[in-house]
């Protein structure tokens, strides 16, 4: 079995479902993972904002539009207006939600993930239904109903043992041999949606292909490969042929977008490799990603945005020893905030952390446990592996930063986003 990725840039539109199309069609003994279509989980999340705020008006005006957005989809593929029943019903239960829920706000991971699941499950019911009018016999697969997870809404885990059975179970003595199922989620043994992290389907996938012990993954991508740096900020970015599991994740861990942090693992204890391919160019090799390759020598620019910078330190200005660090990095657990980078002195401890709605509660928790804390909003982690004097010159010399680590190979910097050119 090969398993495919698509992720919802690749089927924003009917141009693109169709490409999805011609690049499944005459394969067989294949398993497509999709997430949601185009922009459809951030819509997803203002609904559940709304939820939260109770504007119910606000949310199913959220809704409305996503409705025309999906037929806007579905009705070029069919070439005329084509209601397709079950997406309705996804919506109509995506209503029910809005209407009957009586939200509390030590529940918001939960709703936050029954909420935007429903991206996944409506983009997976029209790839299944228009692979099916096009002569692609499948079987649409309930990730919900395979994947076991752990309770940590938001970012759930697997438990790839628990739900070996359940997904086995679900592509046997089913008379096809192309499956589509959805990324992204799953749910907890007692039947709890949960989602796995923002751009979980490449986990999804991952453990899909551990699972049926695929012969390979491809992630279908708008790039000829994995790229050495975003082309959107550095002109000069080149593709790399192949890349090594160590590598991959070090460079996912430090925020490069070339896989989520999570995928490696289940593919490495199965030494199945990884492609990263272009969608819009079936032929092309990409970049493989295996235990093979040798390490990457030439240098990799990671821009991760979204993040705040945080200076911690105790009001008694004692120092920084193991039971400070401790304090901090369990009230971090309990709000769901990852750390990119650290950085201490005899009494501050800086932490570069990705924003989250969580992070007011933080600072509050901390400062209730006699820690001031001073905070940097807005600001971006540069990273640099294997830097050279004329990088380290063009785009760390010439900044200020707020703070800096350097080492033989590589080099790390926070900085206030939109600082970098």
């Amino acid at each position: 079995m090969k398993v495919y990725k698509f992720g919802g840039a690749s089927v924003r539109n009917a141009e693109g479902v169709r490409n999805l199309q011609h690049i499944v069609e005459g394969e067989e003994n294949l398993f497509i993972v999709v997430s949601a279509m185009g922009k459809t989980t951030n819509a997803l999340e203002r609904v559940f904002t709304h939820l939260q705020k109770a504007e119910k008006a606000e949310a199913h005006a959220e809704i409305d539009a996503l409705v025309a957005y999906h037929y806007d989809i579905i009705n070029p593929l069919w070439g005329e207006e084509h209601p397709i029943e079950e997406v309705d019903a996804l919506f109509a239960e995506l209503r029910e939600i809005v209407d009957k829920t009586v939200y509390r706000s030590q529940d918001a991971e939960l709703w936050y993930d029954r909420v935007v699941a429903y991206g996944e499950l409506i983009s997976t019911t029209i790839i299944s239904k228009y692979l099916k009018h096009s002569g692609i016999r499948n079987r649409w697969i309930d990730m919900r109903e395979c994947f076991v997870t752990s309770a940590r809404h938001k970012d759930a885990n697997v438990d790839i043992k628990a739900s070996k059975l359940k997904l086995r179970a679900a592509l046997e003595n089913t008379g096809v041999t192309v499956f589509v199922g959805q990324g992204f989620i799953g749910a907890t043994p007692d039947g709890e949606v949960t989602t796995l992290g923002r751009e979980g389907s490449d986990y999804s996938a991952a453990v899909v292909a551990n699972i049926m012990q695929a012969e390979s993954m491809s992630v279908w991508k708008d790039v000829d490969g994995v790229l050495n740096a975003d082309p959107k900020l550095f002109k000069d970015a080149v593709k790399i042929d192949s890349l090594n599991y160590l590598d991959t994740i070090e460079l996912a861990y430090s925020g490069a977008q070339i896989i989520h942090p999570k995928t490696i693992k289940p593919l490495q204890n199965k030494n199945i490799p990884l492609y990263v391919r272009p969608f819009g160019d079936k032929t092309k090799p990409g970049t493989v990603i295996n235990g093979e390759a040798e390490r990457v020598k030439l240098p990799i620019m990671i821009y991760k945005r979204q993040q705040v910078f945080l200076i911690i330190r105790a009001k008694d200005f004692s120092f920084v020893m193991e039971e400070k660090f401790g304090e901090v990095f369990s009230l971090l657990e309990r709000y769901r905030i990852k750390t990119h980078l650290i950085h201490n002195s005899a009494v501050d401890l800086g932490l570069c952390v990705d924003a989250s709605w969580h992070i007011e509660e933080l600072q509050k928790a901390l400062e209730e446990e006699d820690f001031e804390v001073e905070r940097y909003d807005d600001v971006a982690l540069l990273t640099i592996r294997n830097y050279t004097d004329e990088l380290y010159s063009k785009y760390i010399k010439r900044h200020n930063h707020i703070v800096r680590q350097v080492n033989p190979e590589s080099v790390r910097v926070v900085m206030h986003d939109g600082e970098l050119v």
